[in-house]
């Protein structure tokens, strides 16, 4: 067994697509009857279609690590990702033993979200396959966020993750979601210094671009290059929920017990400028297109979906696919008006890069291709055309995916990079959260005991 210092560097097999939500089930049962001294399986919940939401545990030490797949149900990497962890965990005594740590890797957050998407899991992995049949649900069916808090948590998915949190109250704990278009970073409860270091080496050696301006974290403190500090929670209305995650959420509900909280973004469709640090030559040119192009997307999708919601009753599953158009139609004006330099009042925003403007160009057109995407399956559910709008939906479809792929140079990653990435972003993070933590009897054992806690630091 190797104890070389790169405990993620043991073979494992190459990931040719995602599991499904029966495949993660059935490939961590295999797994703990391989290994029933060291993993257990256990049910945790159940969704609300009746789908088992399964918590595979590896090692039996004191310290608890939990690691999240699949809070949105778009983002299927972080399954793969975990079945992995796992099995880094019972290669590498160090991750387990060593460190005095038990790893919890609850296998799906959003099963039934994740069921909705196996469309196109298995590929062929192409832009204009993923938008057709991309599904997210509407924010509030999100089991991941808590607009009325913990206490008026009603999604049996959600109640299972704050459950889950306060009986383990981990030191630490990593939430794994996937960009579809961009690059990878991370948003973090509280600083790990030289974790933007670890990004950099993981993303430099297996191709991953370090998504440098996210939009999502453009009023959030940095901590080094792709690594941002996600601020307290605090109330906001509902788009600025949707788009800043600025209420309290299950990244923040097990702080209460001293825990960090680590949110790992690994890229489908890597897209370079998004790691191009270079000032902007004319950020309120740009940033006026942006909001321009936006606002004029928005306008269409709204007359399309005007259109054909007067036929949708004969859509029997029409409220899930509904639900989060209405939810981007409501953001869309907003984000325009933030981002437009020209909006009266509006937000100072911070200088900004060739990155911070690629991601920019790249969420708002990503508002618009999901929006397409999920009135097409609206239409197409219908078996019929009534409004007559699909030839405009495929055409403003294949055109926003060729913009990705030809005006932003968007390239497909393969599965086993995704997955790779981030398991070592995490163990990264679990590396440097062990040695932040309270010394354990066998913590000398693996080189990773705890050290003096380095003060915080900007790269």
């Amino acid at each position: 067994m190797s104890r070389s210092r790169h405990p993620w560097r043991c073979a494992l097999q190459p990931l040719l697509r995602y599991h499904s939500v029966d495949e993660l089930g059935a490939r961590a049962a295999a797994l703990v009857a391989r290994r029933p001294a060291d993993a257990r399986l256990r049910r945790v919940g159940t969704s609300r279609g009746g789908t088992p939401m399964w918590l595979l545990s590896v090692g039996h030490g004191s310290r608890q690590a939990l690691v999240v797949a699949g809070p949105h149900a778009n983002e299927p990497v972080g399954g793969a990702t975990a079945l992995r962890l796992a099995e880094r965990a019972l290669a590498d005594p160090r991750l387990t033993e060593g460190a005095d740590a038990t790893w919890n890797l609850l296998l799906c957050l959003d099963p039934d979200g994740l069921r909705r998407n196996e469309r196109w899991l298995p590929g062929p992995y192409t832009l204009g396959r993923y938008f057709r049949n991309f599904f997210r649900p509407g924010f509030f069916e999100q089991p991941e966020w808590l607009p009325g808090g913990a206490s008026g948590a009603t999604l049996p998915e959600t109640r299972a993750l704050l459950d889950l949190q306060d009986e383990l109250r981990p030191f630490l704990q990593c939430s794994l979601h996937g960009v579809d278009v961009g690059g990878g970073f991370v948003e973090i409860t509280d600083p790990l210094p030289g974790l933007a270091q670890r990004v950099a080496r993981a993303g430099a050696r297996l191709g991953i671009p370090r998504e440098l301006g996210a939009y999502d974290t453009l009023y959030w403190p940095g901590l080094g290059p792709a690594v941002y500090l996600i601020p307290p929670p605090r109330p906001g209305d509902l788009a600025a929920a949707i788009t800043e995650a600025a209420v309290e959420s299950t990244w923040y509900h097990p702080h209460r017990h001293g825990t960090v909280t680590a949110v790992v973004e690994a890229p489908m469709w890597a897209v370079t400028a998004v790691a191009d640090p270079a000032p902007c030559g004319d950020p309120e040119g740009a940033l006026r297109a942006v909001s321009r192009t936006l606002r004029h997307d928005t306008r269409l999708l709204r007359t399309l979906v005007t259109r054909v919601r007067p036929h949708l009753t004969v859509v029997p599953d029409a409220a899930p696919l509904l639900a989060p158009i209405d939810d981007y139609l409501l953001v869309c004006p907003g984000l325009a008006d933030t981002w437009d330099p020209d909006t009266p009042g509006g937000h100072v925003l911070p200088p900004l890069s060739t990155a911070h403007l690629a991601a920019l160009r790249i969420a708002g057109r990503r508002l618009a291709l999901r929006t397409a995407g999920l009135l097409h399956q609206l239409v197409t559910a219908a078996g019929r055309d009534p409004a007559g709008v699909l030839p405009e939906l495929d055409r403003l479809i294949d055109a926003w995916c060729a913009e990705y792929r030809d005006g932003h140079g968007a390239r497909w990653i393969p599965v086993t990079r995704q997955a790779e990435y981030q398991a070592r972003v995490v163990l990264a993070a679990f590396e440097l959260a062990v040695r932040r933590t309270p010394a354990c009897s066998r913590s000398g054992e693996s080189g990773w005991g705890p050290r003096p806690a380095v003060p915080m630091h900007r790269e």
